[in-house]
């Protein structure tokens, strides 16, 4: 298989039957896709009550529908050999409905599946999929990519598919690299493990190197605002090689894969990342077809993906995880073929050779300085200044790249506060800085910020521009009753007058509450003036005033202390 010493089919099946457990562990590129395809259609074929239309015998999950694709096909030449099996596709990017009428027209005997797509399938119940008891006869589970779909946060919905599963089946791990869940995943539910190394025929059994032996490997310095400049001077004289180019982020992929497009003429590029939905399946499918031509990706085509004679993978930023930089190596020099890979790193970033070479047995060598790099950040500024849509993307891409260099695995040697922010932002060949968290409180001296209002740059696509305009006009909209609230029918002085009442009541509400006359002494005070009125009138003498006083003074306590405290006074 693939070159490796031969192991026979019976062996093969016979492992598979006894253990419930398989870690297959094995350089990456080595042929690991028919390490289980074979066993499980021997298994298939072996079973004594055969399969029916609506019973599905082998279960292949894996974590990309590229890499599901792909498995399909290989899957697909097999069983032109054996017609008495169906094989189903349950992947992202297609209509779940389509696959729902699909299955239950054509029925399948090996499911191969993204983890997504297959958890929602067996909860299709309402719409005629009864995919739970399909299931009941399965006898071969296989994770591709095992460490791969733990670290892609498929865990749940792997617990939900191995919910529905049955116990007793065979089970089998396989990876070109181990991580520490795979392991706690070994450890903790899979009874008799047992792990499976395959090594390239000639390597020492000593040897732990995780890449090909035909694979050369290299590393280039680039300062920041030299670094795209000096990939596309790479790609300029690789032109008519077939290259993958890799990237942090989607954001960047964006930003970066249109550059490229108006940079380097009489190419064929194309661009693929994980929030592509319909496109991604026809783009994987062209760019495999292609002799020559670069695709610009993210880690979704890290893992599995074989696209025939790849020359070159260059990684424009080191991956997130050790593991991932193996797996980016391995799309190239696959199945004995000569290949090279090429990391760009930062003056600051060069440590992470030695890492590489200790923690993933992975040595680099130093790659010569890449010959007739030309300024190009000038030409990618014209690119945003002419289109709006080319400023934003930049702009996402900056934002996407800092904060994937703040959560690096290996933050001693990737460290945010060693980012020389304005060397970056020069290296986007941006306009203006973002506002974003880890810019803020910060000043750039050394970043020169474009005269111009980025307000004013227009979309080159008309209706996207008309749609930005018309949200432009709702957004002033919005903002104007702020201001025209004053503005009513009434005149502007009635206005004020209004206000002005307004004021007097709360001063007064707020002078009575400050107040210390209370309520009663209140109504002493308008009694003790309606006698006086009465004395004024004739219509009480004066002895009958004192006396109505002098009686009212001492039922008032107030009022007698007062007066007692005047006679102690006297």
């Amino acid at each position: 298989c693939g070159g490796f010493p031969f192991v026979g089919q019976t062996q093969i099946d016979n492992l598979f039957k006894l253990l419930s457990f398989i870690l297959h562990k094995g350089v990456t590129g080595s042929g690991k896709t028919l390490a289980f395809v074979i066993p499980a259609l021997e298994i298939l074929l072996k079973r004594e009550e055969k399969l029916k239309k609506m019973q599905v015998g082998a279960l292949i999950i894996t974590p990309t529908r590229e890499l599901a694709l792909q498995i399909s096909e290989v899957m697909g030449r097999f069983l032109q050999g054996f017609p008495q099996f169906r094989q189903i596709l349950l992947i992202g990017g297609s209509n779940p409905i389509e696959d729902v009428e699909k299955f239950k027209t054509q029925g399948a005997n090996i499911l191969i599946a993204t983890p997504g797509r297959l958890e929602d399938m067996f909860r299709r119940k309402a719409d005629g999929l009864d995919l739970a008891t399909a299931v009941k006869s399965l006898d071969v589970l296989v994770l591709d990519e095992a460490d791969r779909l733990l670290d892609m946060g498929f865990e749940a919905s792997l617990n939900t598919i191995l919910g529905y599963l049955p116990k007793q089946r065979r089970t089998g791990l396989f990876s070109a690299t181990q991580t520490q869940e795979l392991e706690k995943l070994v450890r903790a539910g899979l009874r008799n493990p047992v792990r499976i190394t395959v090594k390239e025929k000639g390597v020492a059994a000593s040897s732990v190197q995780k890449t090909p032996a035909r694979l050369s490997n290299y590393y280039a310095i680039c300062r920041a605002e030299e670094k795209f400049n000096t990939l596309v001077a790479f790609l300029r004289q690789h032109k008519h090689e077939k290259q993958l180019v890799f990237f942090s982020t989607c954001a960047c992929v964006e930003y970066f894969g249109k550059a490229l497009e108006g940079l380097i003429k009489n190419v064929s590029i194309h661009c693929i990342h994980g929030k592509m939905k319909h496109k991604r399946n026809k783009i994987f499918a062209d760019f495999r077809a292609l002799k020559s031509g670069i695709l610009v990706c993210t880690d979704v085509m890290a893992r599995g993906i074989d696209i025939p004679e790849v020359n070159w993978v260059l990684q424009y930023d080191p991956p997130s995880s050790a593991s991932s930089f193996v797996h980016r190596c391995g799309r190239t020099a696959r199945i004995g073929n000569q290949g090279n890979a090429l990391v760009f790193l930062l003056p600051m970033e060069e440590s992470y050779v030695n890492f590489l070479s200790i923690n993933q047995k992975c040595p680099l060598q130093t790659y010569p300085p890449v010959k007739d790099v030309v300024d190009v950040l000038p030409k990618l500024k014209t690119m945003a200044l002419g289109d709006r849509a080319m400023f934003e993307k930049g702009m996402k891409a900056f934002v996407s790249c800092v904060q994937a260099y703040a959560k690096h695995e290996c933050s001693l040697i990737f460290r945010i506060k060693d980012l020389d922010f304005a060397a970056l932002a020069r290296g986007f060949a941006l306009l203006r800085l973002p506002k974003m968290p880890e810019l803020r409180g910060k000043t750039f001296p050394d970043f020169k910020q474009e005269a111009i209002d980025t307000d004013t740059i227009r979309f080159k696509d008309k209706n996207r521009e008309k749609l930005r305009q018309k949200r432009l006009a709702e957004l002033k909209e919005k903002e104007m009753p702020l201001k025209r609230n004053f503005i009513k029918n009434k005149a502007w002085s009635k206005q004020k007058n209004k206000k002005d009442k307004k004021k007097k009541k709360a001063a007064k509400r707020k002078l009575d509450e400050e107040s210390d006359v209370d309520e009663e002494d209140l109504n002493e005070l308008l009694n003790d003036t309606r006698l006086l009125k009465k004395l004024k009138k004739g219509k009480i003498s004066e002895e009958d005033f004192d006396k109505h006083l002098s009686s009212a003074g001492s039922s008032h306590p107030k009022r007698a202390e007062a007066n007692s405290s005047d006679g102690d006074g006297e």
